[in-house]
Formats: C-alpha cells, sequence, structure tokens
C-alpha cells in the first residue's frame, strides 16, 4: 500500500511540475513577450555600441593630442601652452535632464486582460 500511494505522489509531483515548466515556457513564446525581450536586448545592444564609440573616440583623441605635440617637439614648433588643447566641443544637447538616468529603464512586459473583442477567449 505504501509503495503505491509513494509513486502515486511522485506521478502527481512530476505532472504538476512538468505542467508549470510547459506553462512558463509557452508565457515566453508569447508575441508580446518575445516584443519586449527583443526591445530590451536592443537597448542594451545600443547602450554597449555607444559606451565603446564614446571610449574611441576619446582613445583618438587623446593619441592625437599626443602625436601632434610629438610631432611639434621633433620639428621644433613651439606654441604658448595653452594652445595645445583641443577647442571645446560645439555642440549642446538641446534638452538637458540631468534628473533621469543615464539609461533608460527596460521596458516592463504587459499582460493582456481578455477583453470582450479578444477572440482567443471565446474556446
Amino acid at each position: 500500500m505504501f509503495r503505491r500511494t509513494f509513486w502515486f505522489s511522485t506521478g502527481v509531483a512530476a505532472g504538476v511540475w512538468a505542467t508549470t515548466k510547459v506553462n512558463r515556457k509557452l508565457k515566453q513564446l508569447t508575441p508580446e513577450h518575445l516584443a519586449v525581450t527583443a526591445t530590451n536586448k536592443a537597448i542594451e545592444a545600443g547602450h554597449r555600441l555607444k559606451d565603446r564609440a564614446v571610449g574611441f573616440a576619446l582613445d583618438v583623441r587623446d593619441n592625437m593630442a599626443q602625436r601632434e605635440a610629438e610631432l611639434e617637439e621633433v620639428l621644433g614648433i613651439r606654441e604658448d601652452p595653452g594652445a595645445t588643447e583641443l577647442p571645446a566641443p560645439r555642440r549642446y544637447a538641446a534638452i538637458e535632464n540631468d534628473h533621469e538616468p543615464k539609461y533608460p529603464k527596460y521596458i516592463e512586459s504587459t499582460v493582456y486582460r481578455n477583453d470582450k473583442n479578444d477572440r482567443n477567449g471565446d474556446h
């Protein structure tokens, strides 16, 4: 008797576990969830690309200034010390908002409720 009860409860637990896993996977494969996931990954990739591009531009600018100083020294060109600095950037942000975080928040998953126009609830 104990053996039957054990295997019955083991089967029930396995069925509940499998059903839960399948339902979670089905929710992850809905078009809304896939769109949110793709959007979040695109946002992350865009931020990484921007950070790398900015870092590369700053490295190029520093190395350019260093190389110019080396060439000026070799060629014997002397300028006043303040003139070797790069000019200030000419572009300014149209709207500056220091209160917002550096990166936008991720898009939250949307949950749609069954409306009267929802045809999936008819079945």
